[in-house]
């Protein structure tokens, strides 16, 4: 274990163990791009990572500024169009994972990436759905990277992107979806899972340091923890090196824009 480290490298960090190597992952850009080439660069070295412009098995030494980066195609054992990397490869039912976030959440995982406030006269219009309504129907199963806040993890969302577990229970599979959906979400206090019965997200990790009276004011509904609630391990060295070069070498590459 190393001494210091961030909240933001800690979350990083969890994402990219829940990773396995034989995972095929559909990659979002920013904190889902870091966590993917954590593992492949750590314990999963032969995972297959998928970015939406149809670049397959890539292998950046830098990270990507946009799905567009020309990095993801240099480095990609093939590049596909898009409507084949959605028709065949997404809903064809060939990724095993994908990797979401949003500018808000719900207890039961839904996403928000289009309005905060109404949507005919937001307060801010964010970047929209892209490509994450079918990813979180398509992979097999759905991790969620968020930094946790009051203004994130909301109580009701202003709009509903992305599917995570609707109305809780069993509403994926009443509206005909049959893959897991969210089963995990890292932020940089904690884990969450959603309940087996109930699929409301719970807390089953805390990061070394965090308190459940942070994680409540953080949240903006009445979180639930887990009867075994235990600590997140934190980062080793070389889990910490590793992303740390991975890192000053996406600034090198990018300067600023990084």
């Amino acid at each position: 274990m190393s001494g210091s480290y961030s909240p933001t490298e800690m979350m990083t960090v969890a994402a990219a163990r829940a990773l396995n190597n034989d995972d095929v992952c559909f990659v979002g850009i920013g904190a889902p791009s870091a966590a993917c080439n954590l593992a492949r660069m750590t314990h999963a070295p032969d995972i297959v990572l998928i970015y939406e412009s149809g670049t397959i098995e890539t292998k950046p030494t830098a990270l990507p500024l946009s799905i567009g980066d020309g990095e993801l195609s240099e480095t990609a054992l093939c590049t596909v169009s898009v409507p084949e990397m959605f028709r065949y490869w997404l809903q064809g039912g060939r990724i095993t994972t994908g990797f979401l976030g949003g500018a808000q959440i719900d207890k039961f995982a839904n996403l928000n990436t289009i309005v905060v406030g109404p949507y005919d006269k937001p307060v801010v219009r964010l970047p929209g759905s892209g490509g994450a309504p079918e990813i979180a129907t398509s992979c097999g199963r759905i991790f969620i990277t968020m930094s946790q806040s009051r203004r994130s993890f909301v109580d009701r969302l202003d709009f509903v992107t992305s599917l995570g577990h609707g109305q809780g229970g069993g509403d994926r599979k009443r509206l005909g979806v049959t893959t897991a959906g969210p089963t995990k979400v890292i932020t940089d206090l904690c884990m969450l899972e959603p309940d087996r019965d109930t699929k409301e997200l719970t807390v089953v990790s805390l990061h070394r340091g965090v308190t459940r009276e942070q994680v409540r004011d953080a949240t903006g509904w009445d979180v639930k923890f887990a009867a075994g609630l235990a600590e997140t391990p934190p980062p080793t060295e070389i889990e910490l090196r590793e992303l740390r070069a991975l890192h000053a070498r996406t600034k090198v590459a990018h300067g600023e824009a990084a």
